[in-house]
């Protein structure tokens, strides 16, 4: 008998054995997602009618070409979907309605999926929590006072609520990983450029974004690499490029290289989110892996922050419209020599000229290089990915709001940090579930590993899963 938290590989095994059909399961996750929207408002679009009709056209047996057929997913209102509308959050595009699929979701679909809705985001995918003007809040399905993180916040509380499959996320600063650890589910961060994000756009959005990807978020982790293999393929445009993603070794944990990175002066972590990154390493360190507490890179967060957040801010303005740019560029202009404010920092990140870019860019390669030599001597790095849980909803304006770490308030966007340690250096990192806190609220780990070792660290994450780091469904939405 199949219920909305079984994992992806086990509802298709289910569908390929004929104790369910497409249908049904399509029928059971619409159903779920009408009776949840009240209390979580996390699925803000759907194509029912249509995914209907997709799950009564197909038949049996079932085509094994299609590994995903008759799947029921969702994906991040930041896709592109036929007939759906993508805006970002951003009233101006309520009626830019999609006339083609992402690639990803194309991909998706060519290997079977349903796509029966669109999950919520914050505005201009710009936050850890997910609200906006045209969709409204999203809610976290362990505490609805509390976000499901942004910006594939709708995303994580589908998963965590099952009202789906699988989900598809995207990250530039944590927003695939920090849902992930709000929400108690998995989710996956892939080496930049892994999987092309051709279709993750508004209008006219065509370069692969600086340090963003997009991926996988699922309540096992073998169902990431199901997706990871259907994904992880160039775009048509560079058709002689062939990845090779290395995976766990046959011995498994026995002799895996850990280093351990559970806090930083830049960022300092919660005392109870901190004991989850070592009982992690722990639980590696008994099943025979080698694990070092003080192992770090030749660089210290503090550097590695002063590269990505220009970085990360330039790339996040690169494209408002050219009136807000000029305005922002005469603010910057205009800014006392002495002003360390927030919005003013902001202003000159976001306008900085193509000279500041590149040098900042020659030092995020130093990073790489640095990372590099690391993992020569290391397999996989554990990390926090926020300081604590899931925040409470806190929609003032960002220089007023921050986050209590073990009663010291810290700056808010100081919590993409560990986010931007990895990101900004293009490595991959697999989010797991750790079990849920003092507070009730989920608690998830990072594990990164060298670039293009994404199926090392989920393979790492799914024998973690076996071994009792897996999802755990909310008690308030039942199967």
């Amino acid at each position: 008998m199949v219920n909305p938290y079984n994992t992806a590989f086990e509802l298709l095994e289910a569908l390929r054995d004929g104790e369910v059909s497409a249908l049904e399961l399509t029928d059971m996750y619409l159903d779920r997602i009408d009776a949840t929207h009240d209390d979580l408002n996390s699925v803000i679009w759907q194509r029912a009618d249509e995914a209907r009709e997709e799950a009564k056209a197909i038949t049996s047996p079932p085509d094994v070409s299609k590994p995903l057929l008759g799947l029921p997913i969702t994906v991040k209102e930041a896709y592109n979907v036929v007939g759906a509308p993508t805006t970002w959050g951003k009233p101006e595009f309520r009626n830019n309605i999609s006339t083609e699929d992402a690639l990803a979701v194309e991909r998706l679909r060519e290997a079977g999926a349903i796509v029966i809705g669109k999950t919520n985001v914050p505005l201009d995918l710009a936050d850890i929590q997910s609200y906006n003007e045209i969709y409204g809040t999203s809610n976290n399905p362990y505490n609805l006072a509390h976000t499901p993180g942004g910006s594939s916040g709708g995303s994580g509380a589908a998963m965590a609520a099952g009202l789906s499959a699988l989900e598809m996320g995207s990250d530039i600063g944590g927003s695939i990983r920090t849902p992930a650890h709000f929400c108690g589910i998995f989710g996956h961060k892939p080496t930049w450029g892994l999987i092309p994000s051709r279709g993750h756009a508004l209008p006219g959005g065509l370069v692969e974004p600086d340090i963003a990807v997009i991926g996988p978020m699922a309540r096992s982790a073998i169902d990431l690499e199901l997706q990871l293999d259907i994904l992880a393929k160039p775009d048509h445009i560079n058709p002689g490029l062939r990845y090779e993603l290395a995976g766990l070794p046959d011995t498994g944990f026995a002799g895996l290289r850990v280093a351990v990175w559970d806090t930083d002066e830049a960022c300092p972590v919660s005392a109870e989110t901190r004991a989850r990154v070592r009982s992690v390493a722990a639980t590696l360190a008994d099943a025979g892996a080698s694990v070092d507490y003080d192992a770090r890179p030749t660089f210290t967060g503090t550097e590695s922050d002063a590269i990505y957040t220009p970085l990360l801010w330039s790339f996040m303005n690169a494209f408002m419209p050219e009136e807000a740019y000029e305005d922002m560029k005469a603010q910057a202009a205009n800014l006392a020599p002495d002003d360390d404010s927030q919005e003013g920092a902001i202003a000159r990140l976001s306008t900085m000229d193509h000279r500041t870019w590149l040098g900042l860019h020659n030092e995020r390669e130093g990073l790489r290089w640095a990372w590099h030599t690391f993992f020569q001597d290391y397999d996989v790095v554990l990390a926090p990915q926020t300081s604590t849980p899931a925040i409470a909803h806190d929609h003032r304006p960002l220089a007023e709001r921050s986050v209590d770490v073990d009663g010291i308030a810290v700056p808010y966007l100081q919590q993409c940090f560990w986010a931007g340690l990895i990101g900004i250096s293009h490595l991959p990192s697999t989010v797991i579930p750790t079990g849920l806190g003092e507070a009730g609220l989920p608690i998830g780990v990072q594990i990164v590993g060298n670039a293009y070792s994404d199926r090392l660290t989920i393979q790492v994450a799914q024998g973690l899963e076996k071994m009792g780091f897996r999802f755990r469904p909310p008690e308030a939405f039942p199967a």
